[in-house]
């Protein structure tokens, strides 16, 4: 498939109305349903294209990322549990940039400027911002992984309201005022949701951060 051919294939996709999208999930998590699967698979391809496009990359480099951005959708469709109340949004943008991250620091030959910007971040991150040091000794590399793992075990164990504020404004790049809006909360309720979520996740990992 060329990226033409992927673009057109995106236009055709819409946006799944709320209960159209309960009935998915039902239907899938709770049914068994492949079709449905299939359906809530399809319909979230634009989040991986999006996802993507932070990066700038030639077409082939940008179809392999597409193609590992929606292994981690994939992966997102059959780890999300649609009971908790979190955004699927939220939860499988973060397997999404996975994907796509693990990819880019596992080619040896470089695929792009790893000190270009990102396209479209505010902050001007770079590539080398987001990409674990290939330069690092196996234990730290070990180490840094184990950390990672150690915060989205935290993460999981927070309220769903407060899991999903954090994934907003620190995964998903969502304005407060965007994020309140989604949430049907005011943006005071947001950053008093992202105090207490942040707060509860340095409860959790202080043993930890002590003995770094």
């Amino acid at each position: 498939m060329v990226l033409s051919q992927y673009l057109a294939e995106l236009k055709n996709i819409r946006t799944l109305a709320q209960d159209e999208e309960i009935a998915l999930w039902q239907g899938f998590k709770e049914g068994g349903d492949l079709g449905c699967r299939r359906q809530l698979i399809e319909s979230y391809q634009p989040l991986v294209f999006k996802t993507a496009m932070r990066w700038r990359l030639s077409e082939p480099a940008m179809l392999d990322i597409l193609q590992e951005g929606t292994v981690g959708l994939i992966e997102a469709v059959e780890n999300y549990d649609h009971t908790r109340g979190v955004a699927f949004s939220l939860f499988a943008v973060h397997r999404i940039r996975g994907r796509i991250i693990n990819h880019l620091s596992s080619q040896e030959d470089s695929l792009l400027c790893i000190d270009s910007p990102l396209a479209g971040h505010r902050t001007q991150a770079t590539i080398a911002d987001l990409l674990v040091d290939a330069k690092l000794e196996v234990a730290a590399q070990a180490e840094q992984n184990f950390l990672v793992e150690q915060l989205k075990t935290a993460m999981d164990r927070l309220p769903a309201k407060e899991q999903q504020v954090l994934n907003g404004v620190y995964l998903n790049d969502c304005e407060p005022k965007d994020l309140a809006a989604s949430m049907e909360l005011s943006v005071s309720h947001i950053y008093r949701l992202q105090k207490q979520g942040i707060r509860r996740l340095r409860g959790m990992l202080s043993k930890l951060m002590g003995n770094w």
